[in-house]
């Protein structure tokens, strides 16, 4: 039997391995396509070890995975930390009772759900994501965080479209916003 060694990439090396797809979902978006980099282990492993490593040394205990994409890098993370693992989902998609958000994103709108009693007052939260644009999704999410009793929000995302100006926003009302990418 061959034991094979995980290869650890640097940022520039996973960034390559995300695809670029001009256009979509609709024209004047070019949208970052993660599937080719959960498809290459090396780089799905790297990016969880490196976004483990820049939040261990923050205070939070529970991860929020912004639906759908936010939810490759939050579970991870929160199984590597030991720390609670919470949704924050479309409409219609969790069973119990759930608060809910409304948000602009750079192509339309939408509304993030969270159940009720997945934050307690006082919770310390870390929001995931996978990209931050017009930071619409995870303002929506860290608000809602907030608003069902956390007293603290860090927010990481893996790509920050910095010309679209949502980091700084969520940086000025949250603090250091912590991402690997920049296009």
């Amino acid at each position: 039997m061959r034991i094979m060694r995980a290869i650890k990439m640097n940022i520039e090396q996973i960034k390559e391995t995300i695809t670029i797809v001009k256009d979509y979902p609709i024209k004047g978006i070019v949208f970052k396509d993660i599937t080719t980099l959960l498809e290459n282990p090396e780089a799905f492993k790297s990016t969880v070890d490196i976004m483990v490593d820049k939040v261990k040394h923050l205070d939070f205990n529970r991860v929020v995975g912004v639906e759908s994409r936010g939810f490759f890098w939050s579970g991870p993370i929160a199984y590597a930390l030991s720390k609670s693992f919470v949704l924050a989902r479309k409409p219609g998609k969790l069973p119990r009772k759930a608060a809910e958000k409304f948000f602009s994103l750079e192509y339309g709108t939408n509304t993030v759900h969270i159940h009720e009693d997945a934050i307690s007052k006082g919770d310390k939260v870390l929001v995931v994501d996978d990209l931050i644009a017009t930071g619409g999704t995870a303002m929506a999410t860290a608000e809602l965080c907030q608003e069902l009793g956390a007293s603290e929000v860090h927010i990481i995302a893996l790509i920050d479209l910095p010309k679209l100006g949502g980091s700084k926003k969520l940086a000025d009302k949250f603090g250091e916003v912590i991402t690997l990418l920049d296009y």
